[in-house]
């Protein structure tokens, strides 16, 4: 009955590795198959987003072909006025000539008279107003080209012609309708400027003229301050690399360039993935740590529950065992085996002590190890197999460590008794015992059979044994002893296959309470 509990008790074991295993594996496929997907929406997002901006692109340049041809139109209609006034010019030219009959004098006078649309005026050499045409209102109080007047025809050079005693000049500027047209054309540059910057696309946008120097517009830039030259010209350098650049013409600035790159929510779905990773990844380790932290919580309450029970289940039979000592003394039994008997006794109540005291802070007393340890040597001995030798390498002075004697000659026992286990009772127990600056080790050694690498942390696992009637206690108690008991640290130092086991325990000389 006993061994088919200890099997069942290996098998639940090994089923619970295969779980976390299981869970492990099923918790992977669930983070792999979310990033996958993810990586397919953002990758679907991105290109949805290129096509937009491939489209905004591709109706800036039919755009700027339409403002293209409009400019080159205005610039024939500007042609167009300025040989209307060269015109005019012949014409003034012609009737200061002395020599002209009435039907030509009446052709030039209707050639004058017809227009009506471009603002003309005929001055002398000391800008005085011979006639005018076509004048806004507010001008045509003005004698002389001087004021608003001058400042209306200031952007024309005059036309010059000679007459008898002199010259005269005639002073033009753009018709009415021709102005209105530049308005429009003006609007349309701003618009389409402005379309450029606010776009649909949401994509951060500038415009820099020929020399790519000079900003004439940009949109959708955060964290620039445009009143520093310094962070401009590192903007255009930025920006100038990151995609191809739309080639344009702008009437007033001639050729420009249109830089853009990705708009702020393309840039976080590119990153989008890796923040995921990572926010599941914290996750899962907060998860794995909260989990241990519950585990071993619960392992612990287990521990204690099933050690202090255990205690009191002995408690009973070890007085009725003190009694019987005491019988067997009065009844005239060998002392020699009365003496064996006791210590056997002895041996009860403090395991006894040790389970009743899992769970409670023990009291760490400042001792010789080297003792302790001898002591365990000495009583294992005498219930051993002859053909084990035991031998302790210490120093002569006594290795002062604070320590729970009872304890700590349990953990030695247990890894004696494991040791003893592996070699099949025959072989020899190596202890050792050096003194450092912070540290005293304890080395305990064997010839046995070995343990694989992949086990050198599995065996401290509750539950963990090869052997068929064990219970996979052992190991990990004296792991919980020294380790949370007595803040140091229990491993296997070295182990080979058929060569031995060396394991190793490290305690502080100094106690953490001090």
């Amino acid at each position: 009955m006993g061994l088919l509990k200890k099997i069942t008790g290996l098998q639940q074991y090994s089923q619970k590795q295969r779980w976390k295993l299981y869970l492990l594996g099923f918790a992977a496929l669930i983070v792999f198959a979310s990033l996958y997907y993810t990586d397919i929406m953002v990758r679907k997002i991105a290109h949805d987003e290129r096509q937009r901006v491939e489209l905004w692109a591709d109706a800036i340049r039919k755009r700027e072909t339409l403002l293209r041809d409009s400019e080159h139109l205005f610039g024939l209609i500007q042609d167009e006025e300025r040989k209307r006034v060269e015109l005019f010019l012949q014409v003034y030219d012609r009737l200061n000539r002395q020599q002209i009959d009435r039907e030509t004098l009446t052709f030039y006078t209707h050639v004058l008279q017809s227009n009506t649309t471009i603002p003309l005026v005929l001055a002398d050499e000391d800008g005085e107003v011979v006639s005018s045409s076509n004048l806004p209102d507010y001008l045509r109080e003005y004698s002389s080209l001087t004021g608003e007047m001058a400042d209306f025809f200031s952007i024309y050079p005059p036309l010059t012609f000679p007459i008898i005693g002199g010259h005269r000049y005639i002073y033009y500027q753009d018709s009415k309708v021709f102005a209105e047209l530049r308005a429009v054309l003006d609007d349309l540059i701003d618009t389409f400027i402005s379309d450029i910057v606010v776009n649909s696309a949401n994509v951060p946008v500038i415009v820099v003229d020929a020399a790519h120097n000079r900003l004439i517009a940009h949109g959708n830039i955060q964290g620039v301050d445009f009143d520093h030259p310094s962070q401009v010209a590192e903007l255009i350098q930025s920006m100038a690399g990151k995609n191809r650049y739309l080639s344009v013409h702008l009437p007033t600035y001639g050729q420009s360039y249109v830089y853009y790159t990705n708009s702020f929510l393309l840039t976080q779905l590119r990153y989008y993935p890796l923040a995921q990773f990572l926010a599941i990844g914290i996750f899962l380790l907060l998860a794995y740590v909260l989990f241990s932290v519950a585990r071993n919580a619960e392992q612990n309450q287990v521990w204690v529950g099933m050690s202090k029970e255990t205690a009191h289940q002995l408690g009973t039979p070890l007085s009725s065992l003190i009694a019987w000592v005491e019988l067997l003394k009065m009844k005239g039994v060998d002392e020699d085996t009365i003496d064996e008997i006791s210590k056997d006794v002895r041996r009860l109540e403090n395991i006894t002590e040790r389970f009743s005291k899992i769970g409670s802070p023990p009291k760490l007393v400042e001792g010789n190890i080297t003792e302790t340890i001898e002591e365990v040597v000495e009583y294992m001995k005498k219930r051993t197999s002859k053909k084990v030798s035991f031998k302790v390498a210490a120093p002569m002075q006594p290795v002062i460590v604070p320590h729970n004697n009872n304890l700590f000659g349990w953990v030695v026992e247990n890894i004696v008794k494991n040791a003893i286990d592996a070699m099949k009772g025959v072989g020899a127990i190596y202890i050792s015992v050096e003194e450092q600056d912070k540290n005293v080790l304890v080395d305990i050694s064997d010839d046995g059979k070995g343990i694989l690498p992949s086990r050198h942390k599995a065996i401290f696992n509750p539950g963990y044994s090869d052997k068929k009637m064990g219970w996979g206690l052992g190991l990990s108690l004296s792991k919980r002893i020294i380790e949370n008991y007595h803040n140091g640290k229990l491993f296997v130092r070295h182990s080979a296959i058929n060569q031995g086991t060396t394991f190793r325990i490290s305690l502080r000389k100094q106690s953490s309470e001090n």
